[in-house]
């Protein structure tokens, strides 16, 4: 799993992301507590806009 998130501006490929994901799920045993759920929650808005960015899709900043 990455240590933090990409330079802004910078998108990284949907698959990385969703097996960054995968792997912090497998390693939090399927419990998402804390930090751990930060971390998934940050992950999963990466992987949105990852996807949108592969559609050509445009996506706005919270």
């Amino acid at each position: 799993m990455s240590a933090a998130p990409p330079p802004q501006g910078r998108v990284r490929p949907s698959d990385v992301v969703n097996d960054d994901i995968r792997r912090l799920v497998v390693a939090a045993g399927g419990w998402l507590y804390g930090e751990t759920r930060e971390r998934y929650e940050l992950l999963v808005a990466e992987w949105t806009v990852a996807v949108a960015a592969e559609r050509g899709e445009i996506v706005e900043a919270a």
